[in-house]
């Protein structure tokens, strides 16, 4: 009997391993290659969320008069995200008829949800403009009691030597340069690397020199399945996708 209770035990053991090992999904800019959604729309977070994404991807600037505002691009329909007022920016409409959604909107939603918050701060036109936005996120964040739902990634050094310096320790911070190798990222105080597909394909020792450090990795923009079972392959521990559901649907068949 005893015998039995071992082998039980060395199984569960196994499988609860094997299941913390598999890479998790994040969905990029949300969930938007469907019908009625959009990048950075609130529906693509809902949608995201809608298919148990470990986390969605969404892109944050600092408009002319101190708002933050989720969006990818520097412009959109021919307004500056830095030098346009978030009244300008929000009266604008994304492709699935939404307008432009605040920070503080986005959140309010992701509040009621499940998924990680992947927040991306874009980068700046000045140091000072970082530290303004990284301590009006982090304040917001914390207004909505949303600590433990967040993590941050930019591709600004700086931007995320503030994260680390100005959010609750144990936050995840990840930096997407390509520059920074696993024992730059663990000087900084990174939880680890969120590199390019390309950047890992070249130096996929790193994946291993993140994990020997206590640090994670995440791999992006990866939407074709060949790319997806080379980052398994690697044990990456997160895929950023465009194609979320085809991820998953991979990811339950291993």
């Amino acid at each position: 009997m005893k015998k039995h209770l071992i082998l039980l035990t060395i199984m569960i053991t196994t499988v609860v391993t094997n299941l913390s090992a598999q890479a998790q999904v994040i969905a990029h800019r949300g969930y938007w290659k469907i019908d009625g959604s959009a990048q950075n729309s609130i529906v693509a977070l809902q949608k995201a969320d809608s298919i148990a994404c470990y986390g969605s991807e969404f892109d944050v600037w600092m408009t002319a008069d101190g708002e933050l505002v989720v969006n990818h691009d520097g412009t959109f329909h021919g307004k500056s995200m830095e030098d346009s007022t978030a009244e300008e920016l929000t009266s604008l409409t994304l492709k699935n008829g939404e307008n432009m959604p605040t920070l503080l909107q986005y959140l309010e939603t992701g509040a009621k949800l499940k998924t990680k918050l992947v927040l991306e701060l874009k980068k700046l036109s000045s140091p000072e403009a970082e530290t303004e936005a990284v301590e009006k996120i982090v304040a917001l964040v914390a207004s909505l009691g949303l600590q433990d739902r967040m993590e941050y990634i930019s591709f600004s050094r700086f931007a995320i030597e503030e994260f680390v310096r100005l959010a609750p320790k144990g936050t995840p911070v990840y930096s997407l340069s390509s520059n920074l190798t696993p024992a730059n990222l663990k000087a900084i105080g990174c939880s680890g690397g969120d590199y390019s597909l390309k950047v890992l394909k070249n130096h996929p020792e790193w994946i291993e020199e993140c994990h020997r450090m206590g640090m994670k990795v995440n791999v992006w923009t990866v939407n074709s399945v060949e790319n997806m079972e080379w980052c398994i392959a690697h044990k990456v521990d997160y895929i950023t996708t465009d194609e979320p559901a085809e991820l998953l649907e991979l990811l339950n068949k291993k």
